[in-house]
């Protein structure tokens, strides 16, 4: 290199252009490349080139010549998106005004996106009239600030572009060590069933479950529409929000769309993992939904409303097909919300809706999996032997079964990879942790630390389970398996059941938790939940159970009472059933080889319990023989069965059919005192 008097380098004056051609000669001498450079970027500014690192995404639905009536005029791209966005603001817009909001795709924050993306404002949906009589003033139809602005929509944004979201704009995201986004669901770490209503009317009121035992908590259609009107106002008062196209149920014939319209990324992505997620092509011809979720949740109710008894209101209006969220930040009431939906959608079309884990064999054997909370009904269902078709909620038709969901929401508290490594391993980008807590420095979660709440949870799509079925549809059960943790250790660890037994036991819905007293002792306390999931049923439990019944003779499945708790006596005196031995029992269930065994009748119950079952130690399997004092099983045994009893008595009355044959039926296969 050339030097300068003062020592140094010489500053090259050469003409760009021959300097160019000079080191592309250099370069390529000889074949070896002696220099990486390149041509600088065709950008004018920084804004110019953060432009060109974001590539458009293209339609995925093909311009097709043939086929098509020459008459019928293509609907371009720009025109698809106008009606789309028509759509959104018709779902936006207050039933006092006679326009929606002025919509735009794009976030608010990069401004010069949006321009050519906004739509007229759709005119507002005419409200379905209520048959309850209020004496209310009309309101008046007037412009307001709102419809003065643009709401900017986020519609259907990716994992990726909803971190981004959360990160920039909601105080408690973080990204993990393993790649999930850590997010806060605010003052509520759960569900708030008292604060679950259901419009009654009319039709409602015939058909769904009301009164003593039932979840359905009643409002009327004007305290419905003034809450919708709250929540309305609310969202249209963002510079933005979240909108989700998406489906339930992965039975094409049967499948619901959903339209959930949210004020934050962490809802957004959450019902991204949790509904089936939309091709580009299905998304181009979503329409309108069949269903629509207002989550305002950051937002209370007016508790000086009608019904309202705190900041809180999750209100189901079945007749308008929509949900309205206030007062609570937890994802989990749009899930419950929509299956508590399905339970009331499904069997007006003959589909029975079921609260249960699912899976396949190799052979095409499905198995149905019934259990509350501490039953085992994750890990049993989770099988690497077996394909799962979904862990929480699905539907039972004329066509097979069918997951409603499009993902898993599993409970995180004292997670580890040695106890349940497929969940361990879904945790990964895409995936929504709740309420986690984690080291600031290394974002490593600490699975066992319940600072935040004990019902921390991971929402991920059911692709991150490495055997699951996809689609997540399969044949006709050949096996229901109900499961119980008796923690009175009075239930045989597997029982036979018939189809009576089978609706008696859905019905009661049995499981005993252990907890403390005031001296410190701990008891078992029978629950009981309708059909395994009272919180979410929409029709009396008989209904459901009926049609279990009918499709297990139709389609020639068997039901199985399962006991997952203890042995050998009560909790404290005897020993939790060995997880191994209730493996091997449920591959028995499996494989058929229960359907051959030879069965003894126990008494009270009436259950029939097989004599032997390979790799099961044949003592356990008649739980009278683990027990030292026989009067202590004896009287435990009756106290049970005295606790089913009561609490089937709300059930005693209620009519099945024409006569009460079935309710006899039912009744009769319950234990006798």
């Amino acid at each position: 290199m050339a030097t300068a008097p003062n020592g140094l380098a010489r500053i090259d004056t050469t003409h760009p252009e021959k300097k160019a051609a000079a080191k592309a000669k250099a370069k390529h001498e000889n074949g070896i490349c002696h220099d990486d450079s390149s041509a600088p970027v065709r950008a004018q500014n920084i804004d110019e080139l953060h432009s060109m690192q974001r590539k458009r995404s293209a339609p995925t639905t093909p311009i097709k010549d043939g086929g098509a009536s020459p008459f019928a005029a293509a609907v371009s791209d720009d025109d698809r998106r106008k009606q789309q966005l028509q759509s959104i603001s018709a779902s936006l817009a207050s039933l006092t005004r006679e326009t929606g909001p002025k919509v735009v795709r794009g976030d608010p924050a990069r401004k010069g996106e949006a321009a050519a993306k906004t739509a007229p404002a759709a005119a507002a949906p005419t409200p379905q009239p209520h048959h309850h009589h209020h004496h209310h003033v009309a309101p008046t139809i007037s412009v307001s600030d709102s419809s003065l602005k643009f709401t900017h929509v986020l519609y259907n944004l990716s994992p990726g572009e909803l971190y981004e979201q959360a990160i920039k704009y909601e105080k408690g995201s973080f990204i993990t060590a393993t790649g999930a986004l850590a997010t806060l669901s605010g003052a509520k770490t759960g569900r708030s069933p008292r604060d679950k209503r259901i419009v009654k009317d009319e039709a409602a009121a015939q058909e769904l479950w009301w009164g003593k035992g039932s979840p359905n908590i009643e409002m009327d259609e004007h305290t419905f529409l003034t809450n919708r009107e709250r929540a309305v106002d609310y969202l249209n008062s963002l510079d933005k929000v979240f909108v989700n196209d998406q489906f339930l149920n992965w039975d094409p014939e049967n499948r619901i769309k959903v339209r959930i319209i949210s004020a934050r990324a962490y809802h957004s992505l959450f019902m991204h993992n949790m509904c089936i997620r939309p091709t580009e092509e299905e998304l181009e011809s979503f329409g309108t939904p069949d269903f629509t979720i207002y989550n305002a949740g950051k937002f209370p109710c007016n508790r000086y409303t009608h019904y309202m008894t705190s900041s809180t209101s999750v209100d189901i209006n079945l007749g308008r097909r929509e949900m309205v969220i206030l007062g609570t930040q937890y994802a989990g009431e749009m899930k419950k919300g929509l299956f508590s939906v399905m339970h009331y959608l499904m069997p007006k079309r003959r589909i029975l809706s079921l609260h249960s884990g699912c899976n396949m064999g190799r052979h095409g054997d499905v198995a149905l999996f019934f259990g509350l909370s501490g039953t085992g009904k994750t890990t049993l269902s989770t099988d690497h032997n077996r394909l799962l078709i979904g862990d929480d909620e699905h539907c039972w038709s004329d066509n097979g079964v069918s997951n409603i969901e499009g993902g898993c929401y599993a409970k995180c508290i004292d997670l580890s990879r040695e106890k349940e490594p497929d969940i361990w391993n879904a945790i990964k980008f895409g995936t929504v942790l709740e309420n986690v807590v984690f080291d600031e420095h290394t974002r490593e979660v600490d699975y066992t630390d319940k600072s935040v709440t004990e019902n921390t949870r991971a929402a991920y799509p059911i692709e991150y389970i490495p055997n699951a079925k996809i689609p997540c549809v399969g044949p006709h059960p050949k096996n229901v398996i109900l499961l119980a943790c008796d923690a009175f250790g009075v239930l045989p660890p597997v029982s036979k059941l018939n189809l009576a037994q089978t609706m008696y036991h859905f019905i009661s819905g049995y499981t005993a938790l252990v907890a403390g007293t005031e001296d410190g002792i701990k008891e078992p306390q029978a629950t009981f939940s309708a059909c395994f999931g009272a919180a979410f049923i929409m029709l009396h439990p008989t209904k459901y159970a009926a049609m279990l019944a009918e499709k297990m003779q139709t389609y020639g499945a068997t039901g199985w009472l399962v006991n997952t708790g203890w042995s050998g006596g009560r909790y404290g005196v005897g020993k939790r059933i060995k997880l191994p031995y209730t493996r091997k029992i449920i591959d028995a269930i499996h494989s058929g080889e229960l359907l051959t065994a030879n069965y003894q009748k126990t008494e009270v119950f009436g259950l029939e319990i097989p004599t032997a079952i390979d790799g099961v130690p044949s003592e356990i399997l008649d739980p009278i023989n683990t027990w030292t004092d026989k009067a202590a099983y004896k009287e435990t045994l009756l106290k049970l069965a005295g606790l089913f009893g009561k609490n089937f008595e709300v059930f005693a009355s209620y009519k099945i059919g024409e006569d009460n044959t079935l309710t006899e039926e039912i009744l009769a296969a319950g234990p006798k005192v």
